[in-house]
């Protein structure tokens, strides 16, 4: 993989959304045992004691204490005990979608990694844990931020990582429409040229494109001139309507446009300048 490559898939795949579904910590009893196929949510079970087992697809793991496991959305997946020293965990059920995809349809990992600082890892899962019950408005940032952690270091700590490129739209065609995006981006840019530039029909160019990205043609275009806004806005004395014809945009259109990607009007997103 060359540097561009590398650098539009570390892009693309920073683009997933996160959600936690539940996370605990748990000893779990005797009778701990389940099939689940085509799980719909990802699992992570860092394990502090015990023994059992867990399988994923067809391979059947022993997990020991100190081991990461990762269980991908979309295997199937089982769990179980295998004595009565049964496991102690810390747990995590989430999602992770780009697109319509799972981020782990994209990149396959080995399933499991031995944790180097195994009393850091269960604070992290306990402020994991603590986030997540809590009803501070900052929580949820919270909850994501460390997951995103995990999820880097999981990687980061794995023996085997690669992409599965066939189970997106070629990433050299998608590629080609989003740089040609930055570079039109005060342009009305039709879907037609965008199919062209595929060599995808405009009905399933636009399918294609949402899978890809997670949003439509327009969102995505509308994402793009809202950053550049931003950063105008921040760093550059233009006024906002100097700012909306630089976009090809009308001023109202353009406000409008700015704080429904935003949440702020434009004259509002620069008040929280450094003074």
């Amino acid at each position: 993989m060359n540097p561009s490559q590398r650098t539009f898939w570390k892009k693309y795949m920073a683009r997933a959304r996160i959600d936690v579904d539940l996370a605990a910590y748990t000893k779990v009893s005797r009778s701990w045992n389940d099939e689940i196929p085509s799980c719909p949510v990802n699992r992570l079970y860092f394990i502090t004691e015990g023994e059992g087992y867990v399988k994923i697809g067809d391979h059947t793991y022993y997990p020991r204490p100190g081991d990461l496991y990762l269980l991908p959305a979309g295997s199937d997946q089982a769990y179980g005990t295998i004595s009565e020293n049964t496991f102690g965990k810390y747990w995590c059920h989430f999602t992770a979608k780009i697109g319509d995809l799972d981020l782990f349809q994209i990149l396959h990992t080995s399933p499991s990694i031995v944790v180097k600082d195994v009393l850091a890892l269960g604070q992290t899962f306990e402020n994991l844990i603590a986030h997540r019950r809590s009803d501070a408005l900052s929580a949820e940032f919270r909850v994501t931020g460390i997951l995103h952690e995990l999820i880097a270091d999981f990687i980061d700590a794995n023996a085997a990582v690669k992409l599965n490129l066939a189970t997106t739209p070629t990433h050299e065609k998608m590629n080609v429409v989003l740089r040609y995006m930055e570079q039109h981006i005060a342009d009305q840019v039709s879907i037609e040229t965008l199919a062209q530039l595929a060599h995808y029909h405009p009905n399933y160019f636009i399918n294609a494109f949402k899978q890809f990205t997670g949003y439509s043609p327009i969102q995505y275009m509308n994402h793009l001139r809202s950053e550049k806004a931003k950063d105008l806005l921040l760093t550059t004395e233009l006024n906002v309507s100097q700012i909306a014809d630089s976009f090809g945009m009308e001023l109202s259109y353009f406000s409008r446009m700015f704080k429904e990607q935003t949440g702020f009007k434009p004259t509002a997103f620069r008040d929280l300048r450094p003074r």
